[in-house]
């Protein structure tokens, strides 16, 4: 019973070691007595018992990782980098997951040639550039990286995906003397703009204000005329109505002294209602006013007088 006990436990040893069970997304290279024999796929495999050996198992899934370095500008100005690289294995064909399994001891290895081979693309192009320049170089730094690197990694098996630069920073007194730089940038931009609007509110007032005495003198040049015409039709309205006043008082054989009394009246009627305050000065005694009514007699005698008596 013994030996047939043994030989049961050596063949489900056998069997055990046959079947090979591939997790989704992985495939597994088997080799036999150190030699590439064959991929197995996702799923359950059978492979020859004891001969042939499970050399590595390669995830096809994309795979990430973070990295912190620094490079130095073209003016020796220090750029702390924080990337994220993202790739994957190219594709499952045999010959990519041979190069997969057998370019690199193991996986160690191979991201620390991945990490090496990102920063020194980074820092060579970093190197002949000056430090206000990077940071809107961040497009051009991930191209330009992704080009140096995506014929390295095709030999190696896989594909660089993305490359994100997800901090860039300077040191401390960079920094700072940066800030600095905008800071009186802004200030500077802020004066401009303030003695531009100084400038335009400036103007523009002294515009308005060339417009107001414009429109001003244009309404006092139209209410003089207005007021010059309002004078004369005044007059013309007096000279006709003195000139029929005096037809009547000579129909009516009355004096035309009687006519001066009363538009000396109705002058000094009117200076009383419309003085508003003024002095004018007058003379309102008997001899004064027929003083004035001679006057304005003997005016109305020289007008009234013939062309040639008047010369």
């Amino acid at each position: 019973m013994e030996p047939l006990f043994i030989l049961c436990i050596l063949a489900l040893i056998v069997i055990s070691s046959a079947i090979v069970t591939v997790q989704q997304g992985t495939v597994a290279v088997t080799t036999i007595f150190g030699k590439y024999s064959r991929t197995l796929t996702p799923g359950l495999n059978f492979k020859v018992p004891i001969i042939e050996q499970i050399f590595r198992r390669i995830s096809s899934q994309n795979r990430s990782v973070e990295i912190e370095f620094q490079a130095i500008t073209q003016d020796q100005a220090n750029v702390h980098f924080k990337t994220m690289i993202l790739y994957s294995v190219l594709d499952n064909e045999e010959a990519t997951i041979q190069k997969v399994a057998f370019k690199f001891v193991n996986e160690q290895d191979f991201m620390r040639a991945l990490i090496r081979s990102v920063e020194g693309s980074i820092r060579s192009y970093v190197a002949t550039r000056k430090q206000a320049e990077i940071l809107s170089l961040r497009r051009e730094i991930v191209h330009d990286v992704k080009d140096q690197l995506d014929h390295v990694l095709y030999e190696w098996g896989y594909h660089l995906i993305d490359l994100q630069l997800n901090d860039i920073a300077f040191d401390e007194a960079i920094t700072r003397s940066m800030a600095q730089v905008v800071a009186s940038s802004n200030l500077k931009a802020a004066a401009e703009n303030e003695g531009q609007a100084l400038l335009i509110t400036k103007t523009k007032a002294a515009e308005a204000d060339g417009n107001a005495i414009k429109i001003a003198a244009e309404a006092e040049k139209i209410a003089a005329q207005l007021r010059g015409q309002g004078v004369a039709l005044f007059r013309q309205e007096v000279a006709k109505g003195m000139t029929e006043a005096a037809k009547e008082m000579e129909n009516a054989q009355l004096d035309s002294s009687v006519l001066m009394f009363v538009m000396w009246t109705e002058a000094l009627k009117h200076f009383a209602e419309t003085g508003k305050g003024n002095v004018i000065f007058l003379d309102g005694s008997t001899e004064g006013m027929q003083k004035n009514v001679k006057e304005m007699m003997a005016l109305s005698q020289v007008h009234h007088l013939p062309p040639a008596t008047k010369r």
